[in-house]
């Protein structure tokens, strides 16, 4: 993937000669994918030298930092829309597309393959309960006539808030556990064997160079969005749902896989589950707090389709990952799921 980095000077090159805004939101998404595979690869190793707990909290912090930073820049364009289907797309294309490819791919090549039970369970915990939190707020509100959904509403805006600071806090008590007071549980032996290749300060300045880069390449890709949809004949839910989090942990779904060839399903259903908790629980509360600094309001309200979306999506993820086996025919229903779901926004949602 180090090859497409050739699209990084290309896309900001071409986008100074005023290219169709297509043309700069395909190069700014294929300039993105090898970026967030830097950005991953460089936090992995500097993980290495910290020590499992401090590279624990490293991995689970900077682990979603590309959607993070497309979210920041979409929130400082008041693409708010965006900004929520991406955070969505990224939860159930986790789930969905990651493990479902993970765990068919890896069960074609393995009968059956085993993962750590109590792992799962615990992932699968907080992921019901980061769904249960986008639903709750949205039921009470449109069980209420004429409420008004907006930030404008101090009370939204109030609950909103609310909610994001308990997710945000449940989220920091879910690191302690696994990094901390019941770290034994989420161990495995590939990561404790694991040596560092690079130097901790190329490490440190890869991920520096690549958070910038990420950044550039944001503001190219949110702002072609609007004229790219419109000549696609695409909606921005749909763009924000599927193909902005494909960009996003494109790096993330070619490590899992590869984990799942290896037999290593330990490390593919972390990567797949702890990624969906980590946007759902911190990623999505920071960008709430976040777009109030940046004058840009967002709450904790999404729509029907994308709560429908999500629920769908966790309710198979916890069924399938329970029992800590996997095989080809459960990868083959979360594709087909995430399949059914990208129809539904492509022919009907927005």
């Amino acid at each position: 993937m180090r090859w497409m980095l050739l699209f990084l000077p290309v896309s900001i090159g071409l986008h100074f000669v005023h290219i169709p805004p297509v043309w700069t939101f395909v190069l700014a998404c294929l300039a993105i994918l090898p970026l967030a595979g830097l950005m991953g690869t460089a936090t992995e190793e500097l993980a290495k030298y910290r020590g499992p707990a401090v590279g624990g909290l490293l991995n689970a912090t900077f682990g979603n930092a590309t959607e993070m930073i497309i979210g920041i820049v979409a929130v400082q364009r008041n693409e708010l829309q965006i900004v929520k289907a991406s955070l969505i797309g990224s939860v159930i294309g986790n789930v969905l597309l990651v493990m479902g490819l993970s765990t068919l791919l890896g069960g074609v090549k393995h009968k059956m393959q085993t993962f750590n039970a109590d792992a799962a369970q615990s992932h699968a915990s907080m992921m019901s309960l980061a769904v249960i939190s986008l639903l709750v707020p949205a039921l009470f509100v449109r069980a209420v006539p004429g409420l008004r959904e907006t930030s404008a509403n101090p009370n939204i805006e109030a609950l909103s808030l609310g909610v994001a600071a308990v997710l945000i806090v449940l989220y920091i008590g879910s690191l302690v556990f696994s990094l901390y007071t019941h770290e034994n549980l989420f161990r495995t032996d590939e990561e404790c064997a694991e040596q560092p290749v690079w130097k901790q300060s190329a490490a440190i300045t890869t991920l520096a160079a690549a958070t910038i880069l990420i950044a550039i390449e944001s503001e190219l890709l949110v702002g072609s969005i609007g004229p790219t949809v419109q000549q696609w004949g695409l909606s921005k839910l749909f763009v924000g749902i599927i193909i902005v989090p494909i960009v996003g942990n494109a790096a993330e779904h070619s490590t899992a896989v590869m984990m799942a060839l290896r037999n290593k399903m330990d490390i593919s259903m972390n990567i797949a589950v702890s990624s969906s908790t980590q946007v759902a629980m911190f990623v999505a509360p920071v960008l709430i707090f976040v777009s109030l600094l940046l004058h840009h309001p967002m709450t904790i309200l999404f729509s029907n389709f994308e709560l429908i979306a999500v629920t769908a999506a966790t309710v198979i993820a916890v069924l399938i990952s329970m029992d800590g086996k996997s095989h080809w025919l459960e990868g083959a229903q979360l594709l087909a799921v995430y399949i059914i779901v990208a129809l539904a926004f492509y022919f009907v949602a927005g």
